[in-house]
């Protein structure tokens, strides 16, 4: 059930993205349905993978090349994506430092133990 809730939220917060950052658009809540999906699954497949071959340049830049990756992981997932569109780098990264800020609140109330 916390997946189900998780897709779903990560869904509302692609889909408020576009309103604070100008050069993301996403067409519908269909559309960032799918997006959520498809992004969630490139960081979980290609993601580790990436982070392993590029090892040598995050030791090098104290893991500020983690935010590099993470903007080209959320360009990649909007180029699987028809309706999900990301204008260029700096729209995905700004895009993508978002989204782990809205994920990281959104983990944090899934997470939040029942008292």
């Amino acid at each position: 059930m916390k997946l189900l809730a998780r897709w779903f939220l990560t869904a509302l917060a692609l889909l408020s993205i576009p309103y604070l950052i100008a050069g993301i658009t996403i067409r519908d809540f269909y559309t960032a349905l799918i997006a959520a999906l498809i992004l969630g699954l490139v960081n979980a497949l290609i993601k580790p993978i990436i982070m392993i071959l590029t090892l040598p340049f995050n030791v090098i830049t104290l893991g500020l090349f983690t935010l590099v990756i993470n903007a080209l992981m959320f360009w990649f997932a909007s180029s699987i994506v028809k309706g999900f569109t990301v204008a260029g780098f700096w729209p995905a990264f700004w895009g993508s430092i978002l989204m782990w800020v809205i994920n990281w609140f959104i983990n944090g109330l899934l997470h939040r133990k029942r008292e």
